[in-house]
C-alpha cells in the first residue's frame, strides 16, 4: 500500500451525469409495512420443531476444541472423539434468546453507522467473487485494481450501506497478505462499516487489530460492533473449524457474526424445501447459541443462503421461487426468535448481465424486501452462480436498488397530493402538462432512471442504438472519476500501514488455510 494522505470528501459539479450517487437518498432505508409472510404460525412451529429433532436426535458435528469444550460445560451430550453433539432444546433456546433484537453496525464515519433489526434494511454490494468482468476487459481473475474499482463505486452508491469486503479476489497480492489488504483499504477507501473475514483465528484477530487501529483501542462494545463477518456452515450439518475460530475470536471482542447454512436442496439436504428449511433452522441456531456461550449477548445475524440445484446438472440453482420461499421463512423464523436476518439481493446463474441475470436477480431481491430482512448481501453485481462480478451489472443493479428505495417511501397523501384545484382546473378533456400544480412538482414527482432509457425508438436509434449494457458500462467509469477520497487522520492511515507491512512479514510462511 502506498503512503498517501487523505483527502475529504468533495462535492460533485452539478454538471456532472447522473449516477446512483446522485439519485439514491443516503439515510437508513426502512420498510414501513408490515412483513410479507407465507408460512402460517403452526407451519413455522413445524419447521421450529423438525429443526429441534435434529439438534437433539441427530446432532452436529463441531471440528474444533474450545468449541466441544463448551458446549460439554454447558450440559450438551458430546461425543468429543468425533466431535459430535446433540444439544437439548431448552438449552439450544435460553441461549439463542441472549442474542440481541438489534444493533448498531459503526461505521469510522458516525453518519454511515446503520441500525440492523427490525424494519431497517443494509444493502452489502458483493463478496468473495473469483473473477471480474467488463464488456471492454472482459472476464479475468480479480486484481488489487479491481478491488479498489469496486471500493470506489460502493462508496459512491448511497444505497450501499456496508463497504466492501472480499468484493473481489485480488490474485496479484500474496495469500497471506489478502485478507490485510483487503480489510485496510476497504477501510481507507470508504468510511462505511467495514466488514472483516472471519476464516480463522490468526485472520479475525488480525481484523480485530486494524479494527483497534481505526476505532481505538476500546473498541467499545458496548456502543455496537465495529466490524462483523460472515461464517458459511458446512451443510450437512458440520461447522469446520475455520468458521469456528473466526466467529468464537470476533464473538469475544463483541462483534457481530452472520451465521449463514448454505445449502443446496437436493445435494447438502433432502429435496424438498421443508426439509432444506428445518435443517438450515438448525444449523443456524446451533451456531447462535454457541457464540452466546463465548460471549453472552453477542450480536450476530441469522443467515439465509438456502436454495435449490438444477437437477439435470446438479449445479446450485439461484434466483429461483424455491429460494424465493426460502428467503420469506428464513426472515419469518429469524423474527420468531427476536434476531436480524441476512438474505441475498442479486442472485442468479447466468454468465452476462442480460435478461435471465436481471429477472433472476429480481427473484432474490424483492422477497428481500418484502420480508423486511435486514442484512442484504450480494446485492449488486453478482454473475455466474456468485464466480464473478460484473462492473456493467453493478450499476444495473443499483438502479433497482434506488427504485427499491424509492417504492419503500410510498405515496403522498396530503391534501396538496390529491391536487382537488388542479383537477378543477382542467376539467373534463384537456392535460394536465401545464398546470401550477404540475409546474411546482414535476422535477421531483416521479422516480427519475440514471439507466434506464424511455426515449422512442427513432430518438434512441439516432443516439447510437446503446442497449443497457453499454450505457452501464460508460456510467461506472464515470462514477469512479467522480470518487472522492473520504478523510482519514494521517496518524491512522500510517499505523495501519506499518501494521500491514509487519504484519505481511510474520504470515509469510503460515498456513493460513491448512
Amino acid at each position: 500500500m502506498s503512503r498517501t494522505r487523505t483527502r475529504r470528501r468533495g462535492g460533485v459539479k452539478k454538471s456532472a451525469p447522473k449516477s446512483p450517487y446522485f439519485s439514491m437518498p443516503t439515510g437508513q432505508m426502512r420498510n414501513p409495512w408490515p412483513a410479507y409472510e407465507i408460512a402460517s404460525e403452526d407451519q413455522l412451529e413445524e419447521i421450529h420443531n423438525a429443526s429441534m429433532h435434529i439438534i437433539e436426535n441427530i446432532g452436529m458435528r463441531f471440528l474444533d476444541d474450545e468449541a466441544m469444550d463448551l458446549w460439554q460445560k454447558a450440559g450438551a451430550k458430546v461425543d468429543m472423539a468425533n466431535s459430535h453433539v446433540w444439544i437439548d432444546r431448552d438449552l439450544i433456546m435460553e441461549l439463542v434468546s441472549k442474542a440481541p433484537s438489534g444493533f448498531n453496525f459503526r461505521a469510522r464515519n458516525p453518519e454511515r453507522t446503520r441500525y440492523f433489526g427490525g424494519n431497517a434494511i443494509n444493502c452489502f454490494a458483493n463478496a468473495g467473487m473469483v473473477f471480474a468482468t467488463d464488456i471492454r476487459r472482459g472476464r479475468r481473475p480479480g486484481t488489487r485494481d479491481d478491488y479498489l474499482t469496486l471500493t470506489k463505486l460502493t462508496q459512491m452508491t448511497n444505497g450501499i450501506d456496508v463497504a466492501p469486503l472480499m468484493s473481489v479476489v485480488m490474485h496479484d497480492v500474496p495469500v497471506h497478505q489478502k485478507h490485510l489488504e483487503d480489510f485496510a483499504l476497504g477501510s481507507i477507501y470508504s468510511d462505511k462499516p467495514m466488514m472483516g473475514r472471519t476464516h480463522g483465528r490468526i485472520i479475525a484477530e488480525d481484523i480485530m487489530t486494524m479494527s483497534k487501529i481505526i476505532h481505538g483501542e476500546d473498541l467499545k462494545p458496548e456502543e455496537g460492533p465495529v466490524t462483523g463477518g460472515i461464517i458459511n456452515v458446512n451443510s450437512p450439518l458440520v461447522y469446520d473449524d475455520r468458521m469456528l475460530g473466526g466467529m468464537m475470536t470476533f464473538a469475544k471482542y463483541g462483534q457481530f457474526t452472520i451465521v449463514t447454512p448454505f445449502i443446496l436442496a437436493g445435494a447438502m439436504s433432502p429435496v424438498t424445501m421443508a426439509a432444506a428449511m428445518a435443517q438450515q433452522n438448525a444449523e443456524a441456531l446451533a451456531g447462535i447459541a454457541l457464540l452466546q456461550l463465548v460471549n453472552p449477548g453477542s450480536p450476530v445475524i441469522y443467515g439465509g443462503f438456502t436454495t435449490n440445484v438444477d437437477m439435470k446438472s446438479g449445479a446450485p440453482a439461484f434466483g429461483t421461487p424455491e429460494g424465493a420461499w426460502a428467503l420469506f421463512i428464513g426472515a419469518q423464523l429469524a423474527r420468531k426468535y427476536g434476531v436480524p436476518y441476512r438474505g441475498s439481493g442479486s442472485l442468479n446463474m447466468a454468465n452476462s448481465p442480460d435478461a435471465q441475470a436481471a429477472s433472476e436477480s429480481m427473484w432474490s431481491l424483492w422477497p428481500c424486501i418484502l420480508s423486511h430482512t435486514n442484512f442484504i448481501a450480494h446485492t449488486l453485481g453478482w454473475l455466474e452462480g456468485g464466480l464473478t462480478v460484473s462492473f456493467e451489472k453493478f450499476v444495473m443493479d443499483a438502479e433497482n436498488l434506488a427504485m427499491m428505495q424509492h417504492f419503500l417511501k410510498g405515496p403522498e397523501y396530503s391534501q396538496d397530493a390529491f391536487a382537488l384545484d388542479a383537477i378543477a382546473e382542467v376539467g373534463p378533456a384537456g392535460h394536465h402538462f401545464g398546470t401550477e400544480h404540475t409546474q411546482r412538482r414535476y422535477t421531483d414527482a416521479f422516480y427519475p432512471p440514471f439507466l434506464a432509457d424511455r426515449r422512442n425508438f427513432g430518438t434512441w436509434t439516432e443516439a447510437g442504438s446503446e442497449d443497457i449494457v453499454q450505457r452501464a458500462h460508460k456510467l461506472w467509469q464515470i462514477i469512479v472519476k467522480e470518487y472522492k477520497k473520504p478523510a482519514m487522520d494521517t496518524a491512522v492511515h500510517e499505523e495501519l500501514e506499518q501494521f500491514i507491512a509487519k504484519r505481511s512479514k510474520e504470515l509469510e510462511n503460515v498456513e493460513l488455510y491448512d
